[in-house]
């Protein structure tokens, strides 16, 4: 990105030193020969990082455009030329932001230009803060909004889960149960106060059940009767596990004869 600095002040030869002196480093360079000029270039011209000013200037000094500056374009780096006669204007315009550094005239060539660099480093690390912030700022947006459409999806699923005429169990690799609907809670006559999640599938469903495959219809010791639906997990997701889902035969077989 090109580095564009403004230098303001009434006298044209100091304008024509400063822009030698510094036309080697490569700067775009903008110049004004009053306060007023300096706002006008400012508003035609986007991209100047450094304003370097002249103090002593007819109509408005280098404290007060630079005060108009900072209100209006505050990523701007700010520096004044001045005698120590303006030292307590100039130091009261630094403690409030307007200034950000005070170099004397005349000027040291090798400071002047290093305060410069600074300058400019200074502006370039506070716009891609800038960006960065910014950057992160759109990250956890558009992640509130992915959380958020995750939630309904998850409150979708669960609804539908819960009003299925089925128990459905999911079990992890590990045989421990995941998800369990109020169904399977009813079948396996567990109450709200002994939830299955979190218990080992093996300790709580008869191996009938759980060493079923596909789609079978299983026959439990007591004689009753389950159609169960088995599916391993992975084919369509990273989930891994297990889902059961089962139902008394006898429910399956009215569900058909209704239909």
């Amino acid at each position: 990105m090109e580095r564009t600095i403004l230098l303001v002040d009434d006298e044209a030869n100091i304008l024509s030193a400063l822009a030698r002196l510094l036309r080697p480093q490569g700067y775009r360079i903008l110049r004004a020969g009053s306060g007023k000029e300096g706002l006008e270039i400012l508003a035609q011209h986007e991209g100047i990082g450094v304003i370097v000013s002249d103090q002593r200037m007819p109509e408005m000094t280098g404290v007060e455009f630079l005060h108009q500056v900072r209100n209006l374009y505050p990523d701007t780096v700010r520096i004044v030329l001045s005698g120590y006669t303006e030292l307590n204007s100039i130091t009261d315009a630094i403690n409030r932001g307007a200034i950000y550094k005070f170099l004397t005239k005349p000027w040291e060539d090798d400071l002047l230009r290093a305060n410069i660099e600074e300058a400019f480093q200074r502006y370039e690390m506070k716009r891609e803060n800038d960006r960065l912030s910014l950057e992160l700022e759109t990250r956890v947006e558009e992640k509130t909004r992915e959380l958020t459409r995750s939630l309904k999806v998850l409150q979708v699923s669960q609804e539908i889960l819960e009003a299925l005429p089925i128990a459905v169990i999911g079990m992890d690799n590990d045989g421990v149960i995941a998800v369990a609907n109020s169904m399977a809670h009813a079948l396996l006559g567990r109450s709200e106060g002994h939830p299955l999640l979190g218990e080992q599938a093996r300790e709580l469903l008869p191996n009938e059940l759980l060493d079923s495959t596909g789609d079978a219809v299983v026959t439990l010791p007591d004689g009753t009767c389950f159609h169960c639906w088995k599916i391993t997990m992975g084919r369509l997701s990273y989930s891994q596990g297990v889902v059961l889902a089962f139902a008394p035969q006898q429910n399956i077989e009215q569900v058909k004869h209704d239909a």
